[in-house]
């Protein structure tokens, strides 16, 4: 009797051993599937952009008046050519202004330019965190910051 106990028990050892190499294999699959899953936002997000710019107002049409613009997580703002967002305006500068995705919010910071940068209205002189639906000006280029 004793020997049929003891084999039960072992069968019970081994099936509970069996079930825990189980959970712990679900456990590595749960995980992957949520990197993968991850992965793939983030490569949707770095494609579509983090967020948008209309542009509502533009005098000299570049960027065009309506058009969004997507945003990267660091965005340069100015009239030279190699800046991430070109605005051909006579009153924005060169290296105008940074747009930036920091942790969950973006923020907008004037490079030193002539005219100055303005979030609703209002000049800025530090980097100043923004909300969706924000407007921002440079130069005469008025844009509004979307999702």
């Amino acid at each position: 009797m004793t020997g049929e106990v003891l084999r039960i028990l072992l069968l019970a050892l081994q099936l509970g051993f069996v079930a825990i190499l189980y959970l712990i294999l679900l456990g590595f699959a749960r995980s992957l599937m949520r990197d993968l899953r991850s992965a793939e936002a983030q490569q949707l997000a770095s494609r579509t952009g983090i967020g948008r710019l209309a542009v509502l107002e533009s005098p000299d049409d570049e960027p065009p008046a309506g058009t969004t613009i997507s945003l990267g997580p660091i965005n340069s703002i100015g009239r030279n050519v190699n800046n991430t967002i070109y605005v051909e305006d006579d009153f924005a500068s060169a290296s105008h202004a940074m747009l930036t995705f920091r942790g969950r919010s973006w923020f907008v910071e004037d490079q030193g330019s002539t005219n100055g940068t303005y979030v609703n209205g209002h000049r800025i002189d530090r980097p100043v965190a923004l909300s969706y639906g924000d407007e921002i000006m440079i130069g005469r280029v008025r844009m509004r910051l979307e999702r």
